[in-house]
């Protein structure tokens, strides 16, 4: 528990962002002191609708916060996070992490040199459905990932929400950094296939990764489906688990004595971005590391620009 009050803002409150205000402004453990968007009606509203201010200016609200969560398009992460950490301001920064390696990688020395927390948006990590995930014994030895939605509404004078980058890296990250969490080893080969439908980059790619230790990941994302779906599947040794994220539901098979076993996995459903950001709030006020670490975030990113550059140079 903490003894204080983290002192809290929001940069950039769209669809997205709106929804951290929110959950900051019920949190006993924070106090949300501002919120700032370069859409000023915008950021009026938001602060309206959850009783806060709503600055001219991220560096006014900057000087009157020690957190913050930075939720504007990916390719403005390195220069809004980098100025905001260099005033010392812990952060979370939604996923991915940044626009390209390089960026991730000044992200995360620049919070190294500050001694600043570094946490990164990788909700599903904090899904319920992952916590009976993290209590196996045993490696996976295959899993099965699909992550599809609808193709963003138009906004306007922006591109549609997260089509400023290749699906890869707006959705199916999500699975890749789960993925890495689970396995634990290496990537040694990647298989992927992508094609652009709506946007100027991939709308949908289906990858096939091979780890050191043979586990084998087959990934599926799309952002032009008619229907949204979240899964993850887990073949072990000795059992087979389906978990679904949107849902926050889940089975697992084993093996017995006479055929297969079947039972409904217990789940405690929550919110998992609440969940994400009273974390990150316990991790401000403990100066504790983050579950979802820069350092974590850039590997989950390295993976998905080696994806995209595979899916571009044309090999399946």
């Amino acid at each position: 528990m903490t003894t204080r009050r983290i002192k809290v803002g929001v940069i950039g409150v769209g669809s997205l962002g709106q929804h951290h205000a929110r959950i900051y402004s019920q949190m006993p453990e924070a106090e949300l002191v501002g919120v700032f968007d370069t859409d000023r009606a915008r950021c009026g509203k938001v602060a309206t609708e959850h009783h806060t201010e709503a600055f001219s200016s991220m560096e006014e609200l900057a000087a009157k916060i020690e957190a913050a969560s930075i939720v504007v398009p990916t390719d403005l992460h390195r220069k809004v996070a980098g100025e905001l950490i260099d005033r010392g301001i812990h952060l979370l920064v939604e996923k991915p992490i940044a626009a390209n390696t390089t960026e991730a990688e000044e992200l995360v020395r620049l919070s190294q040199q500050k001694s600043v927390i570094l946490q990164v948006g990788h909700v599903e990590r904090f899904n319920p459905v992952l916590g009976f995930l993290d209590k196996w014994k045993t490696r996976p030895r295959f899993i099965e990932a699909h992550r599809l939605a609808p193709y963003p509404p138009p906004r306007a004078g922006l591109l549609p929400r997260g089509t400023e980058v290749s699906v890869v890296l707006d959705l199916m990250i999500h699975d890749l950094e789960v993925i890495l969490h689970l396995v634990g080893m290496p990537v040694k080969d990647i298989r992927a296939v992508g094609v652009p439908v709506l946007s100027k980059s991939e709308d949908i790619a289906n990858v096939r990764l091979l780890f050191e230790g043979d586990c084998v990941a087959n990934i599926t994302a799309s952002r032009i489906s008619k229907d949204r779906m979240r899964k993850i599947r887990c073949f072990f040794e000795d059992a087979y688990i389906s978990l679904d994220y949107q849902n926050q539901s889940g089975e697992v098979y084993r093996k017995g004595l006479v055929g297969i076993k079947r039972e409904e996995i217990a789940i405690e459903k929550g919110e998992p971005l609440a969940n994400e950001l009273k974390s990150f709030v316990r991790c401000v006020a403990g100066r504790d590391r983050p579950v979802v670490s820069g350092e974590h975030a850039a590997e989950a990113l390295k993976l998905a620009v080696a994806i995209t550059h595979r899916i571009r140079e044309g090999v399946s």
